[in-house]
């Protein structure tokens, strides 16, 4: 059994069906025997993508997380400091709150940004 967060774009690419999702992490993902997780950051940079225009998706991710049959994962207040002490490496605040959760849990985060692989967190490439 592994462990999965996805990075927003691997989340919005599996709810797309997009190409750019390799067959090995749809197998992955797929996999009943995998957990695979959605941080509440995802929602949040979706929720503002969205409304400023350059995102577009349905309005209820949290349910359609959960018709995914994904586990849902809030971010406290560790995280957030975790997060904060994080090396500038990255910039993004989503991406530092998604490293900071890979790392405290021990997670595999599948994501195609090159500059997390900086961090000493495990990441799995959605591409292949």
């Amino acid at each position: 059994m592994q462990r999965l967060l996805l990075d927003t774009h691997v989340l919005l690419w599996w709810l797309a069906d997009a190409p750019a999702l390799g067959p090995k992490a749809r197998r992955l993902i797929a996999d009943p025997r995998n957990e695979v997780l959605v941080s509440a950051v995802t929602s949040w940079e979706i929720s503002i993508k969205k409304t400023t225009g350059k995102l577009e998706v349905p309005d209820d991710i949290d349910t359609i997380v959960e018709d995914e049959g994904f586990s849902k994962l809030p971010i406290n207040l560790y995280h957030g400091e975790i997060a904060g002490r994080l090396p500038l490496h990255h910039k993004d605040p989503f991406d530092r709150m998604l490293i900071a959760q890979a790392k405290i849990m021990e997670l595999s985060l599948v994501t195609n940004d090159s500059k997390i692989k900086l961090y000493a967190v495990k990441t799995i490439d959605p591409l292949i």
